[in-house]
């Protein structure tokens, strides 16, 4: 993958519980990528960091696998996002780890969770390609 202008890194606050970085890639596509813990003290600070991006990409995806815990302020914050890209028209994807993985199972959430941000890089980029075929081809 190629980084064309990466956004600085961001801490949560004051606990620093969690840090953010973005790899904008070509084709308005952008990674945000999580590490540390995103629960109630950090969920705000990402939530406002991530919403930020749904003005300037048209793919989107959220690299949680450096994530060591997740509580529901980031489950909550990931269905804000959802939320947000659906109206903005951005695809977007997750990418998981054991800490999300638990609390998504107990939840009634249905986030698109990809196994690699790779495999959700091509995903997004083959349903962008289907939306914007104004007459389907046949397969």
């Amino acid at each position: 993958m190629h980084v064309t202008s990466p956004t600085a890194p961001m801490t949560a606050g004051r606990g620093h519980t969690a840090s953010f970085a973005t790899r904008w890639l070509p084709q308005s596509a952008a990674v945000i990528t999580v590490h540390g813990e995103l629960d109630a003290a950090s969920a705000p600070a990402f939530a406002t960091y991530a919403m930020r991006h749904t003005f300037h990409t048209r793919r989107l995806v959220i690299d949680l696998t450096g994530v060591e815990f997740f509580g529901t302020a980031g489950l909550a914050a990931l269905e804000d996002l959802d939320g947000r890209c659906s109206a903005k028209s951005v695809a977007w994807g997750l990418t998981s780890c054991p800490a999300v993985d638990r609390l998504l199972r107990l939840s009634t959430a249905t986030l698109p969770v990809y196994p690699t941000v790779s495999k959700a890089l091509t995903e997004l980029d083959a349903k962008a390609a289907r939306s914007l075929q104004l007459v389907p081809q046949p397969r």
